[in-house]
């Protein structure tokens, strides 16, 4: 889970927000474990974190962007495919991670959400992809430079229903 960022836009690094009580990271946290992930990691960087059920990754470079977010986490995984989720979707539901680790099962090696037809979060990627994702997340672009260059590997997940892809750059999105 990318959660490195300092949230200019919202005020304060979106992780540390609380929305019904819970923290956005520790909601990220439970979206991929209720989900299927096994081990969790959060990419932290502007704020410190410590996250219960989860690994925490220090991005030392997370001010060059969630590009570095993306390489510090594929880095260090150790699984035979990632979830990738940004911090800042707290309105994603569980069921859109299985159906995403589903695809993958049935021979999926990169399996993007969709709700409504558009490709929102989560992804999915293979571990055999991570070094082509690492040499393309530059900047404040994280996978995506790879899942466009890359059109014909990705499955699209239909996930309408599943919760909204709704990202929250501001204190007013979190309605």
């Amino acid at each position: 889970m990318l959660a490195a960022g300092a949230g200019r836009r919202f005020g304060r690094p979106k992780a540390l927000v609380e929305y019904q009580g819970t923290r956005l990271v520790d909601r990220a946290v439970s979206l991929l474990a209720s989900g299927g992930c096994s081990p969790v990691l959060v990419v932290a960087g502007a704020a410190p974190l410590t996250v219960s059920g989860a690994t925490v990754v220090d991005n030392p470079a997370w001010e060059s962007g969630m590009g570095s977010s993306v390489r510090a986490a594929l880095s260090v995984a150790d699984a035979a495919a990632a979830v990738l989720v940004p911090v800042d979707t707290p309105f994603l539901g569980p069921e859109a991670v299985r159906r995403l680790i589903a695809a993958y099962r049935s021979g999926a090696s990169v399996a993007a959400a969709t709700y409504a037809g558009k490709r929102g979060h989560p992804v999915l990627i293979a571990a055999e992809h991570w070094p082509a994702v690492i040499a393309s997340a530059r900047g404040d672009v994280g996978a995506r430079a790879f899942l466009r260059a890359k059109p014909s590997l990705v499955t699209p997940v239909p996930c309408d229903g599943t919760g909204r892809p709704d990202d929250v750059d501001t204190p007013e999105a979190l309605v």
